[in-house]
Formats: structure tokens, sequence, C-alpha cells
């Protein structure tokens, strides 16, 4: 009895979003998010105070918020590949002999260093969200991966509203004020946030849903880890 072949989905068909519209993400049902990249802390090497500090100061952060917000954390397992096909030929013009040597011990270093160690990097990011009321919210998580939070909209939701350009940008001024208040939250605490362009949001979504094309170009490969709400 022969097998039928499924067709693979494309991940627009999982990914609750309409357009991506002047820096703002428009989701099936109309509701709207903005993306922050946030930079890191290391709290681990603060004084017992300045920990304390830290997390009196994010408490407040959380309680002066009167919408939702979530927290994303992309890891990603570098490939230092290219890297080190580019010290190899620097080796090879170098007319220095003890250079040589050295950048071929620095190369053999750092392949035994990568091969004891997972090397990963982390880009922290916040997911700021705004629903007009007659839309309301739905049941998919950061940057529009399903889960429990919320965050995005539920697919085929909502779709007869039209969100016409006047009210979208209605909207949007309301949604960059919450956007503000998160930027503003987050400094006093240290942490610098800035929101992502329309470029910038279109180029994270692509990588994510396509890390096989990151690999045959020797990028570093997304490792979605985290998310939380607030």
């Amino acid at each position: 009895m022969p097998i039928a072949k499924t067709k693979a989905k494309s991940s627009q068909e999982f990914v609750a979003i309409k357009e991506i519209r002047d820096d703002v993400i428009i989701l099936e049902d109309k509701a709207m998010r903005m993306i922050l990249m946030a930079s890191s802390l290391n709290f681990a090497l603060k004084s017992a105070e300045e920990q304390e500090a830290i997390i009196l100061q994010y408490r407040e952060f959380l309680n002066s918020l009167d919408f939702s917000v979530q927290f994303f954390i992309e890891s990603r397992h570098l490939n230092i590949n290219p890297y080190l096909d580019t010290l190899k030929e620097a080796g090879k013009k170098q007319v220095n002999e003890l250079l040589k040597i050295q950048i071929r011990e620095y190369v053999d270093f750092v392949k035994n260093f990568v091969s004891l160690t997972e090397i990963v990097s982390k880009t922290f990011y916040i997911v700021v969200p705004f629903s007009p009321p007659a839309f309301g919210g739905a049941k998919t998580g950061p940057l529009g991966i399903p889960n429990v939070f919320g965050m995005f909209g539920k697919k085929g939701a909502a779709d007869k509203v039209d969100l016409k350009e006047e009210k979208f940008e209605e909207y949007k001024s309301q949604l960059l004020q919450r956007v503000q208040a998160v930027i503003q939250g987050l400094s006093r605490i240290g942490i610098r946030a800035v929101s992502l362009n329309t470029e910038e949001l279109i180029e994270l979504f692509y990588k994510l849903y396509n890390p096989e094309e990151l690999i045959n170009e020797g990028m570093a490969v997304p490792k979605p880890e985290i998310e939380t709400e607030k």
C-alpha cells in the first residue's frame, strides 16, 4: 500500500504574523508588538549590596508596568571555523617565521578550547504588546512561537477587522509609550535597550526559522532557550 507523502509546511503557517510595518509587528488578529534588544548585566560579578539594589530596582520596574511584557533569550552555538580559516590564511601570508608559529599555536589552542567548552552567545529581547480593546489577545509565545504566554496573536482570530492607517498610527503611538516606559525602567538598572527596526525584525525571524541557512553560511545557529512573561 503506497504511503501518502505529506507536504512540508512553511514557517508562515506556524507564525501568527500578518505583516511588519514601520518597525511594528502586526498579528493576524491585528494586535501589535514591538521588540527591544537589551544589553546584558553580569549579575554574578556584582557585590552583595549591588545585587540587592538591582533586584529591588527590577522589582520596582515590573511593578510600575500596567501591561505585560515578555522576555526572550536567544542562544547561539558559535561556529568559529570561518574565524580559524581567516587566521590560517593570514598565517600563510606571514613572512615572519615567529609570527607564523604563534598564529599556528593560537589556532590549535582555540580548536582545543572549543572542543572542551561549548561556546554560546546570548541575545536578550523584550516583546512589548499592544492589543486594541476590540481585538483582545491570543495564545502564542515569543516571536510568534506558540505557547501559553499569549504575547502573539492566534492565527485566524479577528481576521475581518481592518487596521486602517489612522488607527495604526494611533495604536502605534500608544505602543511607543509602552516601549519608552520599558526602556526607561531598564536604564535605571543599568540595562540599555533599543527597539528593532523593520529590517532587523525580518532578519531576526528569518534566522530563527531558517537555521539551516546559517549552518551553510558558517554563521551562529540560534537556539531559542527561555521565555518568561511579566
